[in-house]
């Protein structure tokens, strides 16, 4: 029963859309009709700034921290800790709150790495800076992230769950960058600015 409850909590807690609450509260914006339509952080970062942008990352990333603490305290084990990190990232992937649509998981996946091993989540840190630092899109640096953490899961705990979990969260990080990569392809892509995108150039 316990087990099942912690279950429901990570994909609620994963539900929540910091980014569209931030932007209705605080900027009058809705997130969901500005630059990308995506409500995680890079795209607060055009439409919000900085500020906005860091909020929603903090707050998103602890939805992927939150529910891994709360497993490992209560049902501990790697199969737990596995379920309700995947629960949480598709609840912010699919949040029935905004009709099971939402981000794309990269912030809320990265708690998640760094309460089931915090090195794990600096090497997605460094994943996403060499992405994005090397192309200048932040959709790169985020799916390269994805992969990396995935393997420094293998590294970190010799886990075969736990590492499962990784491949599974970095292909459902590649499906929901889908349209990133036509974008790519067709070099229609939107390049990292730091601060407010001009209102023309959503």
């Amino acid at each position: 029963m316990l087990f099942g409850l912690l279950l429901v909590a990570a994909f609620l807690i994963g539900s929540i859309p910091f980014g569209y609450l931030i932007g209705r509260a605080f900027y009058r914006t809705d997130l969901r009709a500005q630059g990308s339509g995506n409500i995680g952080a890079m795209n607060a970062m055009r439409s919000l700034g900085k500020r906005g942008a860091i909020a929603v990352l903090i707050l998103d990333a602890l939805k992927g921290f939150a529910p891994v603490l709360l497993m490992q305290h209560f049902v501990p084990g790697d199969l737990a800790v596995a379920l309700g990190a995947a629960l949480a990232v598709i609840g912010h992937c699919y949040s029935p709150w905004l009709g099971f649509k939402g981000g794309k998981g990269v912030a809320t996946s990265l708690g998640t790495y760094f309460a089931i091993a915090w090195p794990v989540g600096l090497v997605a840190i460094a994943g996403w800076l060499v992405g994005a630092a090397a192309t200048r899109y932040s959709s790169v640096g985020s799916m390269l992230a994805s992969v990396a953490a995935a393997a420094a899961l293998w590294f970190a705990t010799g886990s075969p769950v736990l590492t499962l979990y990784g491949l599974l969260i970095a292909v459902l990080i590649v499906y929901a960058h889908r349209e990133n990569i036509e974008r790519l392809r067709s070099g229609t892509e939107n390049r990292i600015r730091l601060g407010k995108t001009p209102p023309n150039q959503g």
